[in-house]
């Protein structure tokens, strides 16, 4: 089973800089099938980056396009997001999944789905200050 373990959050001030990690260890995973979900509070958690299979290129929530980045570190079985130029409303806990790919069509509505039962970790808390 995998398992994964973000880290990176913190405070920082708004147009600031931040990276979050999501480790993975267990059985073998496709690392492309990592997304990104995010929870700011008072908010359903909602899913802000993943693979698009239809093409092969990764989808960005509009909320965070062209500011926040995907990479991964095969050797080091992580996935990272790159936070720039953050908002006050990037306040939330931060969170990775396995299995997590698009479902529909961007330029009408689509979102980022787990295949399975997702398997939360604790995330990792991101506060961004005025």
């Amino acid at each position: 089973q995998v398992q994964l373990v973000e880290s990176g959050g913190g405070l920082v001030q708004a147009g600031g800089s931040l990276r979050l990690s999501c480790t993975a260890s267990g059985s073998t995973l496709d690392l492309n099938s990592i997304g990104w979900f995010r929870q700011a509070p008072g908010k359903e958690r909602e899913g802000i980056s993943c693979i698009n299979r239809s093409d092969g290129s990764t989808y960005y929530k509009d909320s965070v396009k062209g500011r926040f980045t995907t990479s991964r570190d095969d050797s080091q079985n992580t996935v990272y997001l790159q936070m720039h130029n953050v908002k006050p409303e990037d306040t939330g806990v931060y969170y990775c999944a396995p299995r997590t790919s698009l479902w529909g069509d961007p330029a009408i509505h689509a979102m980022c789905v787990i295949d399975g039962r997702p398997d939360w970790g604790q995330g990792t808390q991101v506060t961004v200050s005025s």
